[in-house]
């Protein structure tokens, strides 16, 4: 009769403040705690908004090439062509074609408009006028990876804010362990799983971050494909029209 009573009280009950939830961890977790959840909540702030912001970038930007390739298929000639991106609204496209052209009409001004093709460019204005052209993707370039590196830091930062959490809460675990001396798992496994929720969130965080970022990176590559390739293709059709 009374071995049993002894195993029955040998067992602790659960301490009455131990968390039931995890919005119970975080309410009581420690200071720290709070401080890195505060920090990666704000990160997956900025990441929602980087891509919902470049998501509309470069849905603009396939856009803005679709109208700009269709509108050049109609065309026979440079000259119509720069007469036509003139009316187009601005896009990397439009942007790129206009600078190339208006470079080539100041170097040969009239050719666009009927002057006589035979005069070329020479070797050199070619490279210019390339070197120009390529100064213009560049910038491009540069406007749709705007913000990119925001969701590489994200990705990479928050799972170290996550463990940097998760250590500092394993920590103060141990700390009350080595106070209280107690190492029952109903007083540890509270701590412990507390500590791990900054975990959770810092990957709840990266993992749509860099996910974004991969996609984007992809994205930007195709685009700056598109962009070498139009270049090359302009270049072609000046050699084709007798201006190279």
């Amino acid at each position: 009769m009374n071995a049993p009573l002894l195993l029955m009280t040998a067992v602790p009950a659960q301490p009455a403040g131990a968390p039931r939830s995890v919005i119970d961890m975080i309410v009581g977790a420690s200071p720290p705690t709070h401080i890195v959840l505060v920090v990666l909540f704000l990160f997956s702030i900025l990441s929602l908004w980087v891509i919902v912001a470049k998501s509309r970038h470069f849905r603009a930007a396939r856009q803005e090439g679709d109208e700009f390739v269709a509108h050049l298929e109609s065309v026979t000639s440079l000259g119509d062509a720069y007469a036509v991106v003139r009316r187009l609204p601005g896009s990397p496209y439009t942007r790129i074609f206009r600078t190339g052209l208006g470079f080539f009409d100041e170097l040969r001004p009239g050719a666009l408009t009927g002057g006589d093709p035979a005069q070329g460019l020479t070797l050199t204005q070619l490279e210019a006028l390339r070197m120009v052209v390529d100064k213009v993707e560049a910038e491009e370039i540069d406007d749709l990876a705007r913000g990119l590196n925001w969701l590489a830091v994200i990705g990479s930062v928050s799972p170290l804010l996550g463990l940097m959490g998760t250590v500092i809460g394993v920590m103060n675990t141990f700390i009350g362990i080595t106070q209280y001396g107690s190492t029952n798992i109903a007083a540890v496994a509270p701590g412990v799983a507390e500590a791990l929720v900054t975990t959770v969130a810092g990957l709840a965080v990266a993992i749509p971050s860099v996910l974004a970022y991969n996609h984007f990176a992809s994205r930007l590559s195709l685009i700056q494909g598109e962009f070498e390739g139009f270049t090359s293709e302009f270049i072609g059709t000046l050699a084709r029209d007798g201006h190279v």
